[in-house]
């Protein structure tokens, strides 16, 4: 039997006003705004801040998303973003975000990162250390 994943982060996260279109729901590109507030919640849990990271000689950049809206989102409503590490590959990395309300997933959000080094935004392999922090969070393996 396989564990359940372990998210890195797990972000609370009200919906405003501003945030809804004409319809009353929540404006589809705001979605990958809430994601990008979890990464550095990420960053904050696993290195202890944003300039914690890129001190380690180390930043992401997105390289390609991909949502799936399964639920509405309205104002107000109480959300959970669940952050998920599902690849860790030489330069890059795959997160799976899970956006929730009430235990309920309405958002799936599956994102490529590309490592780079900060000085020259050019693809690089992070360090030692980042990788491992990283790798705490892969999903078990099945025998």
């Amino acid at each position: 039997m396989t564990e359940p994943r372990k998210p890195i982060v797990e972000m609370p996260l009200r919906v405003r006003y501003h945030e809804c279109d004409g319809q009353g729901i929540v404006f589809n590109a705001n979605y990958l705004a809430y994601v990008d507030m979890a990464m550095f919640e990420v960053e904050k849990a696993l290195f202890g801040s944003h300039q914690a990271a890129l001190a380690r000689g180390v930043d992401v950049v997105v390289a390609e998303s991909n949502l799936r809206y399964r639920a509405p989102c309205r104002y107000d409503d109480e959300l959970a973003v669940a952050v998920f590490l599902d690849h860790l590959g030489t330069t890059s990395l795959i997160i799976d975000f899970e956006i929730t309300r009430g235990g309920d997933v309405c958002t799936e959000v599956k994102t490529r990162y590309v490592f780079v080094d900060p000085a020259t935004l050019k693809k690089a392999a992070p360090p030692a250390s980042v990788r491992e922090a990283y790798a705490a969070f892969l999903p078990a393996q099945a025998d």
